[in-house]
């Protein structure tokens, strides 16, 4: 997992884009967008739609226009192009260089990595198939604190978001509560009768969750040093 965390590492930056070393691909996705369009939105547009070039009219047939004809707006316009291949070329370790570096324009870029790591349409639907098993066969494994509940769930809904899966508010937080073992059925029948968990964030419920889970662990601190206590009284007593 050393990819994924070097991702996360480099992406902590806002003047520079997210590392790239071919994992984690909906994070880079994500992020890309987010980084390119705080750029400037042009940049973005160049991935999206193309690169603009200045053209002249022959004959009613279009060719590119000389450089030396370009205005100054014609030519910021056509730079976008070249500053999103130059942002994402700067985001790839040499390996995912290689896939892009014959590429004409930031769109064929583009395209080439999100074939490559998230795939053709049947990649795509395999990938969800797996994922939505996943998502509804998720429940709390033992020993995991409400923290590692959220991480796990959080990747999953993620990912699957980011192939084109859609969820309302309260089936995702009727999930979580569903998934939780015995132990925290109370608090779950509490917060289904005192919250709306159509407008509720699933943060925020995780946030409930972990209050509940600290005033646990609190208790428990509190019932482990009483009974080491009552030992130590009756060993006390004994040797008296």
């Amino acid at each position: 997992m050393v990819g994924q965390n070097q991702t996360f590492a480099k992406g902590a930056s806002i003047n520079r884009p997210p590392l790239f070393t071919g994992e984690n691909y909906p994070f880079l996705k994500v992020r890309m967008q987010i980084f390119l369009e705080s750029v400037d939105r042009g940049i973005w547009d160049a991935i999206l739609n193309g690169p603009f070039v200045p053209v002249n009219i022959v004959n009613d047939v279009q060719e590119p226009k000389p450089f030396s004809q370009w205005t100054a707006d014609k030519n910021r316009r056509a730079q976008y192009d070249v500053k999103a291949k130059n942002i994402i070329s700067s985001t790839l370790t040499l390996d995912e260089f290689y896939r892009i570096s014959i590429c004409t324009s930031a769109q064929e870029m583009w395209e080439i990595l999100y074939v490559t790591h998230e795939g053709t349409d049947d990649v795509k639907r395999a990938r969800m198939n797996s994922l939505i098993q996943e998502y509804e066969m998720f429940r709390m494994q033992q020993g995991e604190t409400i923290y590692d509940v959220q991480k796990r769930f959080t990747h999953i809904v993620n990912h699957l978001t980011s192939l084109g899966k859609t969820f309302d508010t309260d089936e995702l937080n009727i999930k979580v509560l569903k998934s939780l073992n015995k132990i925290w059925q109370p608090k779950v029948t509490a917060i289904t009768e005192s919250q709306n968990l159509a407008t509720m964030t699933m943060a925020a419920l995780f946030g409930k969750l972990r209050e509940h889970e600290l005033e646990l662990g609190r208790l428990n601190n509190e019932e482990d040093i009483e009974r080491k206590k009552n030992i130590a009284f009756k060993t006390e007593v004994i040797k008296g």
